[in-house]
């Protein structure tokens, strides 16, 4: 089992020993024997002074809900959220602190809320002039890149930076690509792994499964949620509110019989098996209704889901035109949102060919290939 950052902060006295911390953190943020982090700090005997919490809160709150400040039941610390009326702290919440520590598991995708939460804890701390360090996890999908860049006129909260959909490194690594990118003066540190290697995905690294947020259950939905979160931007249910979300895709006017031959016949791909698949929301979209689709099982660890994420897409447009919609959806405010370009659309709308899209979004990949190197940690 490789060590986490978080198991290795009695190692780096220098950093944290004698500081006022303010701790950027949820319920991920556990050691690699399911330790919560305040206790892990409090044990290693270093102050956290304050907590702030990203989208969900500290303890799970529904995707999208703004989540106020609160107390700490245990240690009492303040807790300064994130995530409604703001999303990056001021310079009062940072009065008294020497340094910000960043502990949270990511999932490896450009739409996950928490990198900008990370990057804007890292510029407040800059233009506080206060020291930053990440404490280092696993990026669930390992190193590879995939997908197009951000443009920077469709940047939001779930898109910036000009970053790929799969963008292949870790938090402490993402940190450094932040810190050049915003080209910060800032003291940025890093607590990296014990053991890991940059070729590594989840189930080499011998963790058990850190739910990051509420509808990322798996590693298998962590899987299928690159690519799967296009359909946010749509009626369609990518499956929250239900026991597989990202793994399960449907509505009440799909019919399965003439649905899953035609997306058979469009999806060629042997890391994933395809079933027809009723299933009923408890929330979220189409809750309590029965919604009729496919349901998609990893078959291993290479898959990549992005392509077949979005051949189902259009297949549902297609096949439903009258009745597939777009919609906003928490911060999701239109497909491009998501998708960080218009190719998804003119996909979807037959302007441009898969092969095409799939060109594009090579050439963009592989630019940040080299920029990626630059920010590695691991060999």
């Amino acid at each position: 089992m490789i060590k986490l950052g978080i198991d290795r902060i009695g190692e780096y006295k220098k950093l944290l020993a004698g500081k006022k911390i303010g701790l950027i953190t949820n319920y991920s943020g556990v050691s690699s024997k399911l330790v919560e982090d305040m206790d892990v700090f409090k044990a290693a005997g270093y102050e956290v002074a304050k907590l702030f919490t990203p989208e969900h809160g500290l303890y799970g709150a529904m995707d999208g809900a703004s989540v106020d400040n609160s107390i700490h039941p245990k240690y009492k610390t303040p807790i300064i959220s994130l995530y409604g009326d703001r999303k990056e702290p001021t310079s009062e919440d940072l009065d008294g602190l020497d340094v910000l520590v960043y502990d949270i598991q990511d999932v490896g995708l450009r739409y996950y809320t928490y990198i900008y939460t990370l990057a804007y804890c890292m510029k407040a701390a800059a233009a506080k002039g206060i020291k930053f360090v990440v404490l280092d996890r696993p990026n669930p999908l390992g190193k590879k890149i995939a997908g197009n860049r951000m443009k920077k006129e469709l940047s939001s909260f779930v898109g910036d930076y000009e970053l790929p959909i799969r963008y292949g490194l870790t938090p402490g690594e993402l940190g450094k690509y932040f810190l050049s990118y915003l080209k910060l003066d800032l003291d940025y540190n890093v607590i990296p792994m014990e053991g890991y290697k940059k070729d590594m995905k989840w189930t080499a690294t011998g963790q058990l499964w850190n739910l990051p947020s509420p509808s990322i259950h798996t590693f298998n939905s962590n899987l299928c949620y690159v690519g799967g979160c296009f359909f946010e931007a749509t009626n369609i249910s990518e499956g929250r509110g239900t026991a597989a979300p990202f793994q399960i895709y449907g509505a009440p006017f799909v019919n399965m019989d003439e649905f899953i031959p035609e997306l058979r016949k469009r999806i060629d791909c042997e890391d994933v098996a395809i079933r027809p698949r009723a299933f009923t929301p408890f929330w979220s979209k189409h809750a309590g209704k029965t919604c009729y689709g496919v349901e998609f099982i990893p078959l291993n660890d290479r898959l990549d889901f992005l392509y077949p994420a979005i051949i189902t897409l259009k297949t549902f447009f297609d096949l439903y035109p009258k009745d597939v919609e777009f919609v906003k959806y928490a911060d999701v405010a239109r497909l491009s949102s998501l998708s960080g370009d218009e190719t998804v659309t003119e996909y979807i709308n037959g302007k441009i060919s898969l092969d095409k899209l799939k060109e594009i979004w090579a050439k963009e990949s592989k630019e940040f290939e080299a920029i990626a190197e630059k920010c590695r940690i691991y060999s």
